[in-house]
């Protein structure tokens, strides 16, 4: 579980974060949702200690992140798996050279192990055989499998997602929600996803945390998101009337 404590932020006079304190369950997908300016991003990256919080703290279950020295969060950074928005894939290395470049940072294993640990990932995001391709010769479904795969190839305990469906069509969006939580409960992997794919929230959002103007302005799960009388939650949810006339016919079911 990652916990945060009071979290605030502020560049200058500017308050961007202005005291979060939620939750991240084990083996489940939690979810970060709000409008573009809520303070997702700037949050998403004090939990993985990219950026200093102004106050509070972030708990990596028993173990305050916060306050540990730059040695001792390198050592918890073996631990966390990225998927990045744009996969930030390297062009110039094959789809294997990719997902074992953790493996050749952090670990000692050798190549025989390397390779079979890639095999099981490339499985894992079913791409079996795709060792040998560049990213620029398969689709963008595809490069996302990738990054999952190198995200999970060092099996870690926390995985970050950043807007995992970004430019992808509709059905791929599925196909990658679903192997993020496979992967999720099978591994028992504490999942936080930045995302503004209602898809995603309706599909897989065990735990959801609003965020708007630096706040925490609502958390549930997807279950409860049809029946909140969260004013905010449903402006960001329902924006178009397309989702109003289905929620509302939900309600009369």
């Amino acid at each position: 579980m990652i916990k945060a404590v009071d979290i605030k932020k502020q560049f200058g006079e500017t308050k961007v974060l202005k005291g979060i304190n939620t939750n991240f369950e084990k083996g489940k997908t939690n979810l970060l949702i709000g409008r573009s300016g809520a303070g997702k991003t700037v949050f998403l990256k004090i939990l993985v200690g990219l950026l200093p919080p102004t106050e509070g703290t972030i708990w990596y279950d028993d173990l305050n992140f916060t306050t540990l020295s730059q040695k001792q969060k390198k050592s918890i950074r073996q631990d966390i798996g990225m998927l990045f928005q744009g996969s930030a894939l390297f062009d110039s290395m094959t789809v294997e050279e990719n997902i074992r470049f953790p493996l050749d940072m952090f670990t000692s294993m050798t190549k025989k192990e390397k390779r079979m640990q890639v095999d099981n990932c490339l499985e894992r995001v079913n791409l079996e055989g795709s060792n040998d391709k560049y990213p620029g010769e398969v689709s963008g479904g595809m490069q996302k499998r990738v990054g999952i795969a190198r995200a999970i190839v060092l099996e870690p305990k926390y995985l970050f997602c950043d807007e995992p469906n970004s430019g992808l069509d509709p059905k791929t969006s599925i196909v990658i929600d679903e192997l993020i939580s496979t992967i999720t409960v099978e591994n028992d992997i504490t999942t936080i996803i930045n995302t503004h794919d209602m898809n995603s929230v309706m599909e897989i959002g065990e735990n959801i945390a609003l965020l708007h103007h630096g706040e925490l302005a609502w958390t549930g799960t997807r279950h409860d998101v049809l029946e909140s009388d969260n004013d905010l939650l449903q402006t960001f949810i329902f924006a178009s009337p397309f989702l109003q006339r289905l929620r509302k016919k939900a309600l009369e079911s």
